[in-house]
């Protein structure tokens, strides 16, 4: 359904005056309402426990630059609602669907707590606002496997589960879909997709910034829950599952659901906690603090297909660059048949998940000359440049969009995130030490090591050597 197509959609935004409701959320509508993506009637009912003022001094919290704000902003207000009443909602929300029409959608945007998401939930049921709706819930889903079965439990106590949209934001990157159609819809990359062929995956997801101000969230969370048990775990599951039997909710839930199955009990020796120099100075933070602020680690995925080969994930804080890369490392054919030296660096195919994506495989090739000279090159798609006119969508505006759709293919099943907490329970029960790192560095030196000689594919100095 494009926007047009949609039903009258009442969106419900709780936490609608925190950071992801003004950096994604309204930017993300506000553009899919200027692109023609949104349905004709629509409105956008902010929620939270603490009002901004009058609608106007909410509009303008949320303000947005670009031709047309105005009218946008006309369809916005707030109304306080809270765990404990959500009545005064519940009214504003009836009265938007009497002016939309009587075929009006609810869109229901669960921004809150772990600890307060039973509590909204059953809200949500006590007034009514689960009807004719779907639920879409900001990670983490619990914070740990008994947390996760006890929301997952309420959730399906109140919702259908084609009602339930968690929503994993990596996932609906282009660059991350763009691994399904490099897989599956090319014949150079299918049949060397698979161990005989692969040497080691390796997801990267650095950041140079720190916590931001977010010391209450990292303390109670911390950076193995945030990330590894939801985003790197995602996007190892896209790389690893098995030919769908379509690109849909069904067939991608259950093949990833296979790949969770199929890793290994996570190994204590591989998996390397950090924090970075200056956590406990920051403000909200105890002097004492344990909590990881790094993690980088080693998995096994146990099936035919991958059998052997390492998938090594890292990801934290005030490190050296910000990244979004994965890179798969193939195995080397024998280079003794060349007259002249070929180093032993492998060829990669990189997959580069910025907004502005590229993929790009480094391999060898002659150098021009008259001696037979093997050196580095690269081949390289950026995906801007191949496609001129075309229209990025950014992923909160494709999964809001998916969403209101009720496509959950991009979203995450109750059966992949009760898996992947089973991975994840025993280093939450049993973590490893908390090794300190110099921020603007690539993390604890036991993390640098983990692959072996070979390393990680960036920092980009690898690349530079590898290029010659």
């Amino acid at each position: 359904m494009t926007g047009p197509d949609l039903p009258p959609q009442v969106l419900v935004l709780f936490g609608a005056t925190g950071d992801l409701a003004r950096r994604k959320l309204f930017p993300g509508l506000f553009f899919l309402w200027r692109e023609g993506l949104l349905p004709a009637a629509f409105r956008i009912i902010g929620s939270g426990r603490h009002s901004p003022g009058t609608d106007e001094e909410f509009r303008d919290e949320v303000r947005q630059e670009g031709e047309g704000w105005e009218d946008f902003a006309s369809r916005i207000s707030f109304v306080t609602s809270s765990a404990d009443d959500g009545s005064e909602l519940a009214e504003a929300v009836r009265a938007v669907e009497q002016e939309l029409g009587g075929d009006a959608r609810r869109l229901v945007y669960l921004s809150v707590p772990p600890s307060a998401a039973i509590g909204m939930v059953r809200m949500l049921e006590k007034e009514g606002l689960n009807e004719r709706a779907h639920l879409v819930l900001e990670k983490p889903f619990g914070t740990d496997l008994a947390s996760a079965k006890e929301l997952d439990a309420a959730l399906l106590d109140v919702f259908a589960p084609e009602q339930l949209f968690r929503i994993d934001h990596f996932l609906g990157k282009e660059a991350v879909q763009n691994i399904l159609a490099l897989r599956f819809a090319n014949g150079l990359f299918e049949p060397v997709w698979n161990a005989q062929h692969v040497a080691y995956v390796q997801i990267d997801v650095p950041e140079e910034i720190g916590i931001e101000g977010r010391a209450s969230f990292m303390e109670s969370t911390g950076t193995f829950r945030d990330m590894i048990s939801t985003h790197l775990f995602q996007l190892l599951g896209f790389v690893a599952l098995e030919p769908p039997t379509a690109i849909d909710a069904e067939g991608l839930h259950e093949e990833k659901a296979k790949v969770f199955r199929a890793i290994r009990r996570l190994d204590p020796a591989k998996v390397v906690f950090g924090q970075y120099e200056g956590y406990r100075d920051e403000e909200g933070v105890a002097d004492d603090s344990q909590v990881e602020t790094f993690v980088a680690l080693e998995a096994r995925v146990d099936n035919w297909r991958w059998k052997g080969v390492p998938f090594y994930l890292r990801t934290g804080k005030a490190l050296a660059q910000t990244r979004r890369t994965i890179t798969v490392g193939f195995r080397e054919p024998p280079l003794e048949v060349f007259p002249c030296d070929a180093d032993g660096e492998p060829n990669e195919l990189v997959l580069e998940l910025t907004d502005d994506a590229e993929i790009f495989v480094d391999l060898r090739a002659k150098r021009p000359g008259p001696a037979l000279e093997i050196a580095h090159a690269r081949m390289s798609l950026a995906l801007v440049e191949a496609f001129p006119g075309s229209t990025a969508v950014e992923a909160y505006e494709r999964l809001l969009l998916d969403a209101m759709r009720g496509d959950q293919a991009l979203f995450t099943s109750t059966a992949e995130v009760e898996r992947l907490w089973e991975l994840c329970d025993p280093v939450l029960a049993d973590p490893p030490p908390v090794h300190t790192y110099p921020q603007g560095s690539w993390g604890p030196q036991e993390a640098v090591d983990l692959p072996g000689p070979r390393g990680w594919r960036i920092p980009e100095e690898r690349d530079a050597r590898e290029r010659g």
